[in-house]
């Protein structure tokens, strides 16, 4: 199988609006008011102009995508780089597709180009299962907030990329 890793373009747009409706499905059945679960081909678009959104092409196919934050989502807790909006394409879940592209942003983008010696993200409590999917890839609970929004407990999770830096 074909692998590129890439930064995403404008006219990826319309299949990351695919994959990212698809992928959080389970997101707007919980109600919770992330924007990429209500996100249409404008806001993808925004997305990629504004931040770094990086995707995994299968055999020159959009499989997956991740964006690294520019924003100031949690500028007032940390300076860590913030990652959002993880997606893989619904039938291509469970086969390690989303692993893959995020290994190769901990890796080759946040520790070796920009020396980050972690990364945060961050999950809701309620969801069943993505606390403990991101747990398993080695991220732990850094802070819990509830912000107010009927969303619940959210958990800033953070991953050390460099163990022998210090913070």
């Amino acid at each position: 199988m074909g692998e590129l890793y890439r930064i995403a373009v404008e006219k990826d747009a319309p299949r990351l609006q695919q994959i990212v409706y698809g992928a959080y499905e389970q997101i707007r059945e919980l109600k919770l008011s992330w924007p990429a679960a209500h996100a249409d081909e404008e806001l993808i678009r925004s997305n990629i102009r504004e931040h770094e959104c990086y995707v995994l092409e299968l055999d020159g196919e959009l499989a997956a995508t991740i964006t690294l934050s520019k924003g100031e989502e949690v500028k007032a807790i940390t300076d860590l780089p913030f990652l959002k909006w993880f997606a893989v394409a619904p039938e291509l879940q469970s086969r390690g597709v989303g692993s893959k592209l995020l290994s190769w942003v901990e890796q080759e983008v946040l520790a070796r180009r920009l020396g980050a010696e972690a990364v945060t993200l961050a999950t809701a409590e309620r969801h069943p299962w993505l606390l403990s999917m991101y747990e398993r890839k080695g991220y732990e609970r850094y802070r819990a907030i509830d912000f107010g929004n009927g969303d619940g407990t959210m958990h800033l999770l953070r991953k050390r990329l460099q163990p022998q830096l210090q913070d």
